[in-house]
């Protein structure tokens, strides 16, 4: 399934319900988040309004339904990483793999290079073997995006009592 009415727009507090709904199924069902509980509805709203305060926070439509969300925040603390940002996009689970990501991902990056922002890193979750708990697909998404691995990390990660393993890609723009 493929769309071509795919509307981007910024996220909003009031979306919270709607992308806690997206991002939920992967905290409880997956290690793409090590997050290991849900948060509350209140706590979702809170990270919207603290990340578009600062970074774009994007939400992507069909049908007049959000089926996916991408937004970056600061990499690090300190002044020198100001051109450096974390990436992060999450997408219906019935939705993947349906040309949502591409176009979700370009806007964001658009946005923040508009901004000044340079360096654009993505930390994705790595197991050896796929399973029921985790995939390649989003190292996949990344490579295709662009990004190239520069960091691994092992078994900085434990959820459904097993260790996996953190990659980081970034992707340099002008």
């Amino acid at each position: 399934m493929h769309y071509n009415d795919i509307t981007i727009r910024n996220a909003t507090p009031d979306d919270a319900e709607a992308l806690l709904g997206i991002y939920a199924p992967y905290v409880e069902q997956t290690a793409i988040t090590f997050e290991i509980e849900r948060p509350t509805l209140a706590d979702f709203r809170r990270r919207i309004e603290t990340i578009s305060a600062e970074f774009p926070y994007l939400v992507a439509e069909t049908g007049g339904h959000i089926v996916g969300y991408s937004y970056a925040h600061r990499f690090r603390e300190r002044a020198a990483y100001n051109h450096c940002v974390e990436m992060t996009i999450y997408l219906d689970r019935e939705h993947r793999h349906s040309g949502i990501g591409k176009p979700l991902y370009t806007a964001l990056e658009q946005r923040l290079t508009a901004m000044g922002k340079r360096n654009l890193c993505a930390s994705i979750t790595w197991t050896d073997e796929e399973n029921e708990y985790l995939t390649h697909d989003s190292i996949h998404f990344h490579k295709k995006m662009g990004y190239t691995k520069v960091a691994h990390f092992h078994e900085c990660g434990r959820k459904f009592n097993r260790w996996f393993d953190m990659i980081w890609m970034e992707k340099i723009v002008e």
